[in-house]
């Protein structure tokens, strides 16, 4: 394992909400931004184009009346993956040298229909790794399809094996098993919540897996919100997402940088995956801590 170390970032950003030509735009800023600082792998946070359907405004939504609008306004600032807007970060992350993951709202324009929650890893080789989430979370199946679970994937870059799950996939175990086995070192987790609870799981994937976790999710003030937004919102000027994005080291689960609340922000660390490699030698979930000779399904 070389001790060189690789900067790594974590874009808490709010969409410029059910446009994707316009949050694309922002997001290679962004990309530019963190470019500019010294990082070599940036992760989005979970349908940040165009947006999360938050169940604080989208509960209503299991009615056969009342959603046909937001549903189309969705469906038509959603990506194609690949598609055009992918392929834009593509160019991004060759100019700058770099790699990004990005959650998006997939659609197939070939096949008009059903959307899904996808995690792209785009360098400047082109599109790396696209996964769709396996079991949308409770009012997400009201808009987004289901995940075939083919793409459990790690890619090998320059920087470290990257792979990741998209929010409560990481509840998962067996979801982060098949990445464990893969042997990641920078697990990226896009996601929504923005719970105390949730900083807890990305501490322990850090200490299970032996890598380093950049957790993401949206900073969703009630501001950013159009005037003609198609779903009625709550009363009242709270964020609908307060953000908190942080990353963690795979030692002890500390988080080296966040967790950002309340406001959008680069959060960045400096990693040395010389570090993973010693979190191994205590506890290798996979490896000699795995006992999988033991382990076995009833039947």
């Amino acid at each position: 394992m070389s001790a060189a170390t690789v900067r790594i970032a974590a874009i808490q950003a709010t969409p410029v909400i059910l446009d994707a030509e316009a949050t694309v735009a922002k997001g290679l800023i962004l990309l530019g931004e963190a470019s500019a600082a010294g990082v070599k792998l940036a992760v989005f946070p979970e349908l940040f184009v165009p947006l999360y359907p938050s169940s604080i405004w989208a509960y209503n939504a299991g009615r056969f009346d009342g959603f046909d609008d937001t549903w189309a306004r969705l469906w038509n600032a959603s990506v194609d993956v690949p598609g055009p807007q992918i392929d834009r970060f593509i160019s991004a992350c060759a100019e700058h040298d770099m790699y990004c993951v990005l959650g998006v709202n997939e659609r197939e324009s070939t096949r008009p229909g059903s959307l899904y929650n996808t995690m792209v890893l785009l360098g400047p080789e082109g599109l790396l790794l696209k996964h769709r989430k396996l079991m949308p979370t409770m009012h997400e199946r009201l808009f987004h399809g289901i995940g075939d679970g083919q793409d459990l994937s790690v890619v090998d870059t320059p920087l470290g094996k990257v792979g990741g799950l998209i929010c409560w996939e990481n509840r998962m175990p067996l979801a982060r098993y098949a990445l464990y086995r893969q042997g990641v070192q920078i697990w990226a987790a896009p996601t929504a919540d923005d719970s105390k609870g949730w900083l807890s799981t990305m501490a322990h994937i850090a200490i299970e897996s032996g890598a380093y976790v950049v957790s993401v999710p949206q900073y969703i003030p009630r501001s950013a919100f159009p005037d003609d937004f198609p779903a009625q919102l709550p009363d009242g000027d709270n964020a609908l997402g307060r953000g908190g994005a942080a990353i963690f080291e795979p030692v002890n689960g500390r988080a080296i940088a966040g967790p950002l609340y309340d406001d959008e922000g680069i959060v960045i660390a400096d990693i040395d995956l010389g570090r993973s490699l010693a979190a191994k030698r205590y506890f290798d979930v996979v490896g000699h801590y795995s006992r999988d000779d033991v382990f076995r399904w009833p039947g």
